[in-house]
């Protein structure tokens, strides 16, 4: 598999990601992650909808769980046609623990624990951590990545209006 050495850090220590590079123009590939009720999920099940990919680290730490709750009060605002997901290596119950503490519903958790198929799938996944970079990613109606955004610096968080501006333009479209 696909590995690129130095394409992310955490606290300036570089990092390798593991998976195919993805790109603004590509066909989103599919991925099987588990839901918070141990189900399967894929992003074929969202066909037809835009959909906003959020990979984080993890839902417990401070800039995933500010990001997670940011995009949790935009999702309220976006309308059905969006659908928000963040994908994470925890396990669906440290997911579901979080999402009732933090008050989150209008933003579906997803783990990728198990096999690392999304992470694999979209070039994401940190090698020496088994752990998710931060990206943000748009995909429009019709399955193609319209937005991506890859967080070089893992513990800094994405820019919020420019992943907006393109939902938008993709309700608009």
């Amino acid at each position: 598999m696909l590995e690129r050495s130095n394409a992310v850090t955490i606290h300036e220590a570089p990092l390798t990601l593991v998976g195919n590079e993805i790109k603004v123009g590509d066909k989103a590939p599919d991925f099987e992650v588990i839901d918070n009720g141990l189900s399967p999920a894929k992003l074929s099940s969202y066909a037809g909808k835009i959909v906003v990919v959020l990979p984080v680290p993890s839902l417990d730490t401070p800039v995933c769980d500010l990001e997670t709750r940011k995009f949790n009060q935009e999702a309220a605002k976006l309308g059905e046609r969006v659908v928000v997901l963040t994908v994470s290596m925890d396990l669906p119950f440290a997911q579901k623990r979080w999402c009732g503490a933090a008050g989150v519903s209008n933003v579906t958790t997803l783990s990728d624990h198990r096999q690392a198929n999304f992470g694999s799938a979209y070039g994401l996944l940190i090698k020496e951590l088994r752990l998710l970079a931060r990206a943000v990613l748009v995909v429009d109606q019709r399955g193609i990545i319209r937005y991506f955004e890859l967080v070089k610096e893992v513990t800094n968080e994405p820019d919020y209006a420019a992943a907006l501006k393109a939902v938008n333009q993709c309700l608009a479209g």
